[in-house]
């Protein structure tokens, strides 16, 4: 213990064993050991008292959307990676689009990863993206690290990154079964939204008929066939409806190797409180009833579901007018997650363990970050400090965000996320974060 250069001490430390009261001990950035709460640290070694407050492994987020290079005025990856750092979220795996240009050949990958090297606030890694003409990319992309493929089955809403057609979706995964990689769908099909009634005008009930739930269970069941025939890898993105659950769980009894995340605004947003006009509420797929959130719930129980991550898709405050057909789809909350999952995790009886497995743990073990997403002995020393029972109301421009428009704006929310630390190291301290980026960029290890 000679080398500890740190001590974080709580009453209620969140370790894959359980939460007790301990002692973690810091080392060359990782955590040497989790000890008694009452061991005394080395002489001289810093010692940080958190008293009740919770500390938590660092958020793992692999779905966020930083738009940087290109449209960074929708988000960069400054104003990502602090809104983050204020979050409690310490690592993220960015999104191929909506950057220009998209995460798809190796070449736009050394653009991004040049625009991010110097900028980054936590860890940083990337996505590439599957979509028609870059079949032969796809290897290098793996082979130069991205964590593995987007596509989308029908518009992605940007025509920079168009979508697979069924043969295109079929060529695709199975190039990238081939060198063990993980393809992740927007599992919506386009037929079926094709023939829905298009959505104009400010009635949230008329953007929600334009996507229905059917639209994401016939996807979701053509996936899982191709996965199934290929034995390949696929992980369904942001599933909004309840209804492809039972389809989903069937298929991982069978061997299909299918994983499946949701979001913070699936689990704590209903239509029947959308206002019409409200179009921060938009994203696709889209916020559904409160019986299927109830539902969703219980797909986290039971572990069909198996991670909860943010799909921060923000846009400036211009491209959210109040029509629902025009508006851009995306929610932002990449700050926000974590107090909004805890505020209807617990009223729903559910442990700040469980929401430590969805959050950081899980997405962690999606992408082989091995070294994230949980306290324990050889990780690195990545924490969320939570009080738990104390709350705030949310302000859209006190937000790191780089633009003030939210879902959550005026919502009160339990949990206040104290501090960050990444490798042992403070970056935020109550909402203020550190100016200096401590992040680096990841890459996919074998």
């Amino acid at each position: 213990m000679s080398d500890v250069e740190l001590v974080l001490r709580s009453t209620r430390v969140v370790t894959p064993e359980g939460t007790r009261a301990a002692s973690v001990a810091v080392a060359a950035g990782r955590i040497a050991a989790v000890l008694p709460h009452g061991a005394e640290p080395p002489t001289g070694t810093p010692l940080v008292e958190l008293g009740d407050d919770v500390l938590l492994p660092g958020l793992v987020d692999t779905h966020v959307h930083i738009n940087d290079p290109g449209r960074a005025e929708w988000e960069g990856f400054r104003s990502a990676t602090r809104a983050a750092a204020a979050g409690g979220v310490t690592t993220l795996v960015d999104m191929p689009l909506n950057s220009i240009p998209p995460t798809t050949t190796t070449r736009a990958l050394e653009t991004k990863r040049a625009v991010a090297r110097e900028r980054v606030h936590v860890d940083v890694g990337f996505w590439g993206g599957a979509i028609p003409g870059n079949l032969a990319d796809l290897a290098p992309l793996h082979e130069a690290g991205v964590f593995g493929f987007k596509c989308f089955l029908l518009h992605s809403g940007v025509d920079e990154f168009p979508r697979l057609d069924p043969a295109g979706l079929a060529a695709a995964l199975g190039e990238i079964a081939g060198f063990g990689g993980l393809l992740i769908v927007h599992a919506e099909d386009p037929r079926l939204i094709a023939g829905a009634p298009a959505a104009t005008g400010p009635r949230y009930a008329d953007f929600l008929a334009s996507r229905p739930r059917d639209a994401e269970n016939r996807a979701i069941a053509g996936l899982v066939e191709l996965a199934r025939s290929l034995d390949a890898r696929v992980h369904i993105l942001h599933l909004s409806s309840a209804e492809a659950l039972p389809l989903i769980a069937a298929a991982r009894r069978e061997g299909v190797r299918v994983t499946v995340e949701t979001c913070p605004h699936f689990l704590t947003l209903t239509a029947e409180e959308v206002p019409d006009g409200a179009t921060e509420f938009k994203c696709c797929p889209p916020i559904r009833e409160a019986a299927n959130q109830d539902a969703l719930w219980q797909g986290l129980y039971d572990g069909t579901i198996d991670c909860v991550v943010s799909d921060h898709s923000p846009c400036t405050a211009e491209l959210k007018t109040g029509d629902f057909g025009g508006a851009w789809g995306g929610i932002a909350s990449l700050q926000l997650g974590l107090s909004a999952v805890w505020t209807e995790a617990r009223r729903r009886g559910r442990t700040l363990e469980e929401v430590a497995r969805w959050m950081a743990t899980a997405p962690a073990e999606l992408v082989g970050l091995r070294a994230k997403g949980a306290i324990e002995v050889g990780r690195d020393a990545d924490f969320a400090v939570l009080a738990p029972d104390e709350t705030f109301t949310v302000d859209p421009a006190a937000l790191h965000h780089r633009n003030p428009v939210t879902a959550y704006a005026g919502r009160t929310l339990h949990g206040v996320v104290r501090s960050t630390w990444l490798r042992g190291r403070r970056i935020a301290d109550h909402g203020d974060v550190a100016p200096e980026p401590l992040g680096r960029l990841l890459e996919r290890r074998p």
